[in-house]
């Protein structure tokens, strides 16, 4: 991950186009002229040793001989050039490089090396950018600046558009220019050789001129530093991304029913929703997401009301919103009344005796402007309507104009969002003009409209993902990682990579799950035996590598109450699998205690490998009929509470588990227990690459696992899982325990379960060691802040805790220590806080000294810090560590500094 250099590409003061042409219609003439016409307030130079000189601007024969070194180099020439004019920038002192030359993965230079490495060796010693090779180019209108081969120019704006397509770039251009669309960015990767999504991810979130982030992805390699850079962007400001769907999904080879249903779609949307980002399927839509989620207020649950001036686009309206999976709001009695008294008789489309309390309000045909005005603000007054979505249709006596200047204050002072309609052409046109003026996002159609709101909705959700706090997880058990790794790596050593049904319970029994008791039978009489011992009734099974779902063969049977009825079903199935399968393999039987729960649920809980994203997690509907039902959700581990219950709630089974008629709900926490479970088993032993429970039967009682199988493979020589999990799991291997004060004291990093303990610290804190923390007095703790503080990227930053128990036998939080490096790692900021009734018993020197190991070990390159000057007592602390303290002449704060290397 790194942003090195970065601000030379996004933002230089001078560009040299290499290749620059007078030939009409080459690419060297169409980026002259482009730079030329854009404004650009910079110096611009051209090199060709073909000409001195191109209309007026002179024309240089090598970069040796330009009069500086430019800030940005615009490279069109020859494939087998470009790695040696990228030396030759990286020497003259050139840091960033647009590359719009195809073909560098495909030829070869004199050692060999594909002209892409190549390139990239050269431009290595330098730390030298290459957007590119094969970009369309570069836009940045605030400064004049179009390096592109585009048509046209872009507006201005505050959108960053980042496209891995570069034939998108022209289409997507015209389409946002007849539409008044601007960007702050227009980036085109190309090949991604250096810089990728997530580095620009990273330099957009932090850039004040991009408002939101636009992307187009078509592939991904690297998913653990665009998940890193994701979520961190996210936290700060919209990020939208269209993507093309996968023409392999469904064909991915698989040997376990989780394997094949976790398509590549799947894994992706699962992706971007942990990121805390938005996807869209459609240009337009990645467009219209854009207007609703910079003009729309928070949305703060998922209620929608309708308004329309006729009854037909109204129930389009409602229509959309049912079939979208949308919430139509129900109005409450209160505004019923004020509805009553505002709107002409009618206005609900009410039956006599039948009251309607629901959307749409209908205004009726020729509504004043003062009626959608009085509407508006009963239902902005409702405390069950969450958001409003107003349509008008153009009438011969009412002017739209008046009609968006009447409900435009509403929209300013709102607290909630308020999205509006306005059909038609010509007529309608100022009315949106007015209603984007009062921030109020603005569609074409009630479909649109309610499209703009279920977006809004999705980002929510995916955002509290981001900002929920989990509950702590104190009463989940510990699992036995030794014994189930030793299991995992004897089974490996017997080279038996897809393991059976008894095999894959003992691993699973080792991290806590409830099993039925198993007992594995090598024949018949085997069976017999193990019948005998656990007891009447029993099921038989057979086990064999080469069928996925036994029951296509015969090869279970249930409810067998005697040892006759067990032998003959054992005989029965062998022979069968012997006349449908000849060459399947035969590896004994698994016989089972008999499971009755007349109301459970047979759910489905499993993981396989994603190319991609590395492991994931599928629950849903189990059984037989898995593949058939299509009910299921994916997520990427490691999970906590929330992230287990939110892949709960996106299947459908969901509904069942909550209850019904007379049947009992069933018990949640058991279901989220056995995910979380799962999910650390497949983040502790990387060799696990696919694993199905199904069924898992749940009910009132609890959760417990029927059938189970799972697949090894052998892990990469480092046997960590940290490169193979999109998202860096808990890293255990900085925990630490202490003596301090007599007794036992735990070091380890922050966890999101840590939240309620982190929020009894924070109001432990006296004002003024808030104060020292924060550079403000703050009296609380916000939702959002605590999130941050506690559910960290560690990949990318560090919060270690000290911790011990309290009287009351609850791990209580003494002190934080934390860490936020760059996305290079030159250089990391720190903070130590201790409670206040702890202070002066050296415990802020033991956190310090704690992440000063961390960032060794990480190879930081310094850790700086600020400390307000009442704060002696931190300036004292790391002078004894050997920092550098200096005072800053403005405000006297004094900046600590400690280099590393």
């Amino acid at each position: 991950m790194s942003v090195r250099n970065l601000q030379h590409l996004f933002a230089p003061k001078s560009v040299a186009l290499i290749g620059a042409s007078a030939r009409p219609g080459s690419m060297g003439a169409t980026l002259l002229a482009n730079l030329q016409g854009g404004g650009f307030k910079g110096k611009l130079f051209a090199v060709n040793p073909k000409y001195t000189q191109l209309g007026d601007l002179p024309c240089y024969a090598s970069v040796a001989d330009l009069p500086e070194a430019p800030d940005l180099a615009v490279i069109c020439t020859p494939a087998p050039t470009v790695p040696q004019l990228v030396r030759q920038l990286g020497e003259r002192g050139t840091r960033a490089a647009v590359v719009l030359t195809s073909g560098l993965a495909r030829g070869r230079d004199a050692r060999g090396r594909s002209l892409r490495q190549a390139t990239l060796d050269a431009a290595h010693p330098y730390l030298l950018r290459l957007l590119g090779a094969n970009s369309a180019g570069l836009l940045v209108p605030g400064l004049g600046l179009n390096a592109s081969v585009a048509h046209s120019g872009a507006l201005p704006g505050r959108i960053a558009f980042v496209s891995q397509s570069g034939s998108l770039m022209t289409g997507v251009l015209d389409w946002a220019r007849t539409r008044g669309i601007g960007f702050s960015h227009f980036i085109s990767l190309g090949d991604s050789a250096d810089v990728d999504l997530g580095d620009v991810l990273d330099h957009m979130a932090s850039d004040g001129n991009a408002g939101a982030i636009l992307l187009y992805v078509d592939q991904l390699r690297y998913a653990r530093k665009f998940m890193s850079a994701a979520r961190a962007a996210a936290r700060s400001k919209p990020v939208i991304v269209l993507k093309s769907r996968s023409d392999t999904d469904g064909a991915r080879p698989a040997a376990s029913e989780s394997g094949a249903l976790a398509t590549e779609d799947d894994v992706f949307d699962a992706a971007i929703r942990r990121a805390g980002m938005l996807r869209v399927h459609t240009t337009e839509q990645l467009f219209a997401a854009v207007e609703t989620l910079a003009y729309a207020r928070v949305l703060h649950g998922e209620r929608l009301a309708i308004v329309s001036n006729g009854l037909g686009p109204g129930v389009l309206a409602r229509d959309a919103l049912r079939y979208g999976g949308g919430v139509a709001a129900t109005l409450s009695p209160e505004s019923v009344m004020r509805l009553d008294a505002a709107l002409p008789a009618g206005w609900n489309n009410a039956q006599p005796g039948n009251p309607v309390r629901a959307s749409p309000v209908n205004l009726l045909g020729g509504a004043p402007p003062e009626r959608y005005a009085a509407a508006l603000d009963v239902l902005l007054a409702d405390p069950q309507v969450d958001a409003v979505l107003i349509v008008h249709s153009p009438t011969a006596t009412v002017d739209s104009r008046d009609v968006a200047n009447a409900i435009a204050p509403l929209a300013r002072a709102a607290s909630r969002p308020i999205l509006s309609c306005w059909l038609g052409g010509a007529s309608v046109v100022a009315a949106r003009a007015i209603a984007a003026e009062a921030r109020m996002p603005t569609y074409r159609t009630p479909e649109d409209g309610v499209n703009g709101f279920l977006q809004l909705v999705n980002y929510r959700r995916n955002q509290n993902l981001l900002m929920e706090v989990p509950p702590s997880m104190a009463g989940h058990m510990a699992p036995d990682r030794s014994a189930a790794r030793a299991l995992v790596r004897e089974a490996i050593a017997a080279k038996r990579l897809l393991l059976s049904d008894p095999e894959t319970k003992a691993i699973l029994r080792a991290y806590g799950l409830a099993l039925v008791e198993t007992r594995a039978a090598v024949d018949a009489d085997a069976a017999v035996a193990a019948a005998r011992a656990i007891g009447f009734p029993v099921a038989v099974k057979i086990l064999t590598p080469d069928v996925m779902h036994k029951s296509d063969v015969g090869g279970v049977t249930l409810d067998l109450d005697s040892e006759d009825a067990v032998r003959a079903a054992a005989l029965r199935m062998r022979a069968r699998l012997g006349e449908l399968f000849p060459q399947a393999r035969f590896d004994g039987f698994s016989v089972q205690a008999m499971c009755r729960r007349t109301h459970g649920h047979e759910l489905i809980v499993g993981a396989a490998l994603d190319p991609v994203f590395g492991p994931v997690l599928v629950f849903g509907q189990g059984g037989v009929a898995v593949e058939v039902l299509d009910d299921y959700s994916v997520g990427l581990p490691p999970l906590n509470l929330v992230l287990a219950r939110d892949l709960v709630d996106r299947t459908r089974v969901a509904r069942l588990l909550a209850g019904y008629r007379n049947r009992p709900a069933a018990n949640l926490d058991a279901v989220l227990a056995v995910l979380i479970q799962v999910s650390r088993l497949i983040s502790d032993i990387p060799e696990i690459v696919e694993l199905d429970i199904n069924p898992l039967v749940v009910d009132s009682r609890g959760a417990i696992v029927l059938d189970a199988r799972m697949r090894l493979a052998l892990a990469d020589r480092s046997g960590s899982t940290l490169d193979r999990l999109a998202i860096r799991p808990y890293p255990r291997e900085l925990e630490e325990t202490i003596e301090w004060q007599g007794a036992p004291l735990l070091l380890r990093p922050i966890r999101p379960e840590d939240g309620p303990a982190h929020l009894a610290f924070f109001d432990a804190l006296t004002p003024d060691d808030v104060r020292y923390r924060m550079f403000v007095r703050i009296r609380e703790l916000q939702p959002s802040q605590l999130a941050r503080f506690t559910q960290i990227d560690y990949d990318r930053e560090m919060a270690f805790i000290a911790t011990r128990k309290n009287a009351d036998g609850v791990f209580e939080t003494l002190a934080v220590a934390r860490v936020v490096a760059d996305p290079d790692n030159t250089s990391a900021e720190f903070a130590v806080t201790v409670r206040s009734d702890l202070k002066g018993m050296g415990l802020g020197r033991i956190m310090m000294e704690k992440l000063i190991r961390y960032c060794r070990a990480r190879g930081t390159g310094e850790i700086v810090g600020e400390a307000l000057p009442q704060n002696s007592r931190i300036v004292a602390m790391v002078k004894k560590l050997g920092f550098d303290v200096t005072i800053d002449r403005e405000d006297g704060t004094r900046n600590m500094r400690l280099a590393l290397r």
